[in-house]
Parts: structure tokens; sequence; C-alpha cells
């Protein structure tokens, strides 16, 4: 009985006695490393954001309309100058337009106008590849002064020599020549230079519409891509100008329907109390054809108002209305009589 309870209670000191003093360094130790890999993977854990292709496309869109709002600004500028001088210059007036917008832009890691509008900026593709610890569409380095260059080589310097050669092969009439001769073989060259980058650029265009990454071939190409440069961004769309094309429309299409059922004769008459000049009128006036505003050759009167018409203009109006009213005084004219001679009826 006594051996028992010495072994219960020294169980029980055992089980109540406290740990030893490095239990807590030895578990933190074991579950260091799987602590370390929860977070590094939370940290690398990448949030797919799509960029709206909406947005660069319209971006686009606006960089073009600024460029010709620029060149409009510029041709006003030279309008004193001989005309059709600038019409020779048009494709280096282009290139120095763009390479502004350039300068300005890309160049000094600034959006440019239609990217700036969209929330957009242009991103180095390449790097965010290698380190592969991008979150969202707002990490990554700007392009690099070697991206920086090619653009402008390709977009300024490219378009440019394109523009020149076209114009000077349609000036000298390359493909004119004979078959065998280097004009006509280099014209067909440019021919398919123009095919093929019209097809790789509808290419991409499906691409771009089904990836959402690079919508032209120069970005593709530079893997220069456009990712939102500001976190918040206030959409304000107006539509001021829409609903004001709105009615304007509607307007003039009530016009065009009740114009032609409205008398034009009725209409003067209805505004004639409403003229400056009503208390100008002299007594020649009264002379003339209300119509025609001649002085009558076969002169009618209209009954009962009495009012002098030529008789081709009296006649023409009373059978073309039912109820031809008097263009001076708005009565109904039921006869037609001769100057000085007897009354005719009106059939109609």
């Amino acid at each position: 009985m006594d051996r028992q309870t010495l072994v219960s209670s020294t169980s029980g000191n055992s089980i109540n006695s406290p740990p030893p003093e490095d239990a807590w360094l030895n578990t933190y130790l074991n579950l260091l490393p799987q602590w370390q890999s929860l977070s590094s993977s939370a940290i690398q854990a990448v949030i797919p954001i799509e960029i709206s292709r909406v947005n660069q496309v319209d971006a686009g869109r606006l960089d073009i309309e600024m460029s010709a709002m620029l060149k409009e600004q510029l041709v006003k500028v030279f309008s004193l100058m001989k005309p059709g001088m600038l019409f020779h210059y048009e494709p280096e007036l282009d290139a120095f337009l763009e390479f502004l917008i350039w300068r300005f832009s890309i160049w000094v890691d600034k959006p440019t106008p239609g990217n700036a509008l969209m929330n957009l900026r242009y991103r180095d593709e390449r790097a965010v590849e290698a380190r592969g610890k991008v979150r969202t569409g707002l990490e990554g380095p700007g392009l690099t002064v070697s991206q920086k260059i090619w653009y402008c080589i390709a977009t300024v310097g490219g378009q440019y020599i394109w523009a020149r050669l076209q114009s000077f092969s349609a000036f000298r009439r390359w493909g004119d020549t004979e078959q065998r001769s280097l004009a006509r073989r280099s014209w067909f060259l440019l021919q398919r230079i123009e095919g093929f980058y019209k097809a790789a650029s509808f290419g991409n265009l499906l691409v771009f519409l089904l990836t959402g990454r690079y919508r032209s071939l120069i970005e593709r190409v530079l893997q220069a891509r456009l990712v939102y440069g500001s976190p918040n961004m206030n959409r304000a769309v107006s539509f001021e100008y829409m609903n004001r094309q709105l009615v304007w429309n509607e307007f003039s299409e009530m016009l065009l329907l009740l114009l032609p059922l409205l008398n034009s004769s009725s209409v003067k008459n209805f505004l004639r109390p409403f003229s400056k000049d009503k208390s100008s009128k002299s007594e020649g006036d009264e002379a003339l054809c209300p119509i025609c505003q001649s002085t009558p050759t076969t002169p009618f009167l209209a009954l009962p108002c009495q009012h002098r018409y030529c008789y081709y203009c009296l006649r023409t109006r009373c059978s073309a209305t039912l109820a031809f009213r008097c263009s001076r005084c708005s009565e109904p004219v039921v006869a037609m009589q001769r100057n000085g001679g007897s009354v005719n009826s009106i059939t109609r």
C-alpha cells in the first residue's frame, strides 16, 4: 500500500513539473522553416490583374488626336506663307510632332497624353519576368534607355522613312516601268513588305484582344507593356457633347419632316407682324407681285382683297393649294379678276 502511494506521488510530480528551459527554443527552431516557407509563398503570390483593352486602345486614339491638333495649330502658323509649301514637307512635320511627344513624355519617364488620361504607363516586362515578384499591375520599372531609343527609331524614324519611300516611289512611278527594271522590283518589294506588316499587325491585334498585352508590334518586340500608373482613378465620363448631338439630330429630323408640310407663304404671313421692317413698306411694294416680287406682266386681282398678282403666280398657287390665302393679308382667295376685266372663278 505504501509502495502504490509512492508510485502515484512520483508520477504526479512528473506530470506537474515545469518543462525544460530550452523547450521553447527547440520548438521555435523546429517550426521556423515552415513559417518562412509560408511567408515567402504568401509574399510571392501573384494577383492577376488585367489591364483594360478599351483603355489601351483609347489611349492610342487620344495620342493620334493630340498629334492632329498640334499639326492643325502649326499649319495655322504658316498660313500666310506660300500655298502648298507645307504639303511637300508633311512627312517631316509629322515626324517633328511625334518626336516632340516622345521627347517630353517617354524619354523623361512620363506617360503620353493619351496614356495619362487613361491612367497608363509603360513598364519593362523583361525586368518584371526576371524578378517574378509582381503582385498587381503597378509594380515594375519603366523603360530602359535602349528601349526608349528603339521606340523613337521605330515610331518616329520608321514612319518617316516609310512615308518618304511611298511618296518617292509614287512620284517616280516605279510600278509603271519595265518588268525587269530595278525600280519595278523595288516597288514589288515595298508592296510585299507593306502586306507582311499589315498581316503581322492583324495577328498582333487578335493576340491583343485575347491576352490584353502589347497593342502594337513595336510594343511586343520591345516588351514595353502598358500597365496602370495609379491604383486609384476616377473615370469621369461627360455625356454633355453626346446629349447636344442627339438633341440636334432629333431636331433636324423633325424639321425635315415638318417643313415640306408647311406652306411657305403661310409661314411668311405668320411671321410678317413680327418683322422689323413692316412699317417701312412703300406704295411701290404694293404694286409688285407678292410671290415673285416683280411687276406683274399680266396683272390679276385676288378677290375679295383685290391685291395684284401675276396671272401665272396666282393661278398656280390657287391650283396647288385648296384654300390659298393672300400673301399680303392672309385672306382666303375665292376668285381672281383681270385688272379692269371680268371676274374668273377659281376651279380646282
